[in-house]
């Protein structure tokens, strides 16, 4: 297992981060502590969670990922494992969530982290994530910016300021984002520089075969100011397994959660789909390595999310993460991008 810096950070990461949006829904505390337990043993040391896991999010389960995960930390030595999760943002609708916050203010973010800790039975988050963007900004599907779409959001300034506070606290250690867009992060950096905050060293961004849109403005953001991408949905929700080419109701997160996916729901996502896995079959190669090897190289990659509902599902995952793949599958990756160019932003 290869480890990395993460950003500025002084958090040496393995090159997979286990995701874990999947337990106290789709998988028990039993099996999650088990994907756990593998992956470690496989020299992982990176979890990822979220207060509103598992998703799809629901009033019933709502913390039950972090409860899990917090279990099975009760057995390990806290200071071997980097644990990140996230603080909920407002506008989606969920209710349930400290009475549906309006906003990420200080009260939203400190009640929030509370909760993570007690939940997780730790007393400090190695890196504490801004689940979305409080403002007006596309995100999870939407496909461009509407100015008409504008409401009352925290400043961003207001929202450094609280993480400041619990960096301080030593509740927090770092700082990051997650499915955010170029304005936003440089005004997180430029308002912890000017105010004397943390700054930003992560960003936590869907980024896969079908939906390279941080290359296009991001990358040179976070290029420049030395700040790491946490890829998720590397495989698409499982599209680019290449299952549902076959079988549109084949075992999976689109079909067990049909509403869930709209990211995916659009015109070249399946000609896209399949023409990335014809170009791994060809080369010997499944649809799961030849996504999550692309995801994993790319150069400003901190570590990849890679989630599962299984051990077996999990190991070959991992398997596939650490294959490198040749310049020839590499063309044939750009031509097909050329050809249908982000089809699920």
């Amino acid at each position: 297992m290869e480890y990395r810096q993460l950003g500025n950070s002084d958090l040496q990461v393995s090159s997979v981060c286990l995701g874990t949006m999947t337990f106290g829904r789709q998988n028990t505390e039993a099996e999650g502590h088990a994907q756990l337990d593998a992956a470690f043993a496989h020299g992982v040391n990176f979890i990822d969670a979220a207060e509103m896991y598992p998703v799809p999010a629901q009033a019933e389960t709502y913390g039950a990922t972090e409860t899990i995960v917090g279990s099975w930390l009760k057995g390990q030595a806290r200071d071997k494992v980097v644990l990140a999760t996230k603080v909920a943002g407002p506008a989606r609708g969920m209710g349930w969530i400290r009475g549906g916050p309006l906003a990420l203010d200080r009260d939203n973010i400190r009640a929030a982290l509370e909760g993570s800790l007690r939940r997780l039975g730790t007393d400090y988050i190695d890196l504490y994530q801004l689940h979305w963007p409080a403002r007006n900004q596309p995100m999870f599907g939407q496909w461009r910016f509407d100015p008409d779409a504008e409401h009352a959001a925290t400043p961003i300034r207001e929202q450094l300021a609280a993480l400041g506070e619990l960096v301080r606290e030593g509740k927090i250690r770092y700082v990051g984002l997650s499915n955010e867009h170029p304005w936003g992060v440089m005004e997180f950096l430029r308002a912890a520089d000017e105010l004397g905050l943390p700054r930003v060293v992560t960003i936590q961004n869907a980024y896969n075969l079908l939906n390279r849109v941080f290359e296009q403005g991001l990358s040179e953001v976070c290029f420049r100011e030395n700040i790491s991408l946490l890829p998720y949905s590397v495989l698409a929700f499982g599209h680019l397994t290449g299952k549902y080419l076959d079988d549109p109701a084949a075992s999976g997160r689109i079909s067990l959660f049909p509403s869930f996916g709209q990211r995916y729901d659009k015109p070249n996502v399946r000609p896209a789909v399949a023409a990335y896995v014809d170009l791994a079959r060809q080369h010997g190669l499944t649809g799961t390595e030849l996504a999550i090897a692309f995801a994993a190289a790319q150069p400003l990659v901190g570590s990849t999310i890679l989630g599962a509902t299984s051990v077996a599902q999990l190991q070959a995952n991992l398997r596939a993460a650490g294959q490198k793949l040749p310049e020839a599958v590499l063309a044939g990756i750009n031509a097909i991008h050329l050809q249908f160019t982000n089809p699920a932003p």
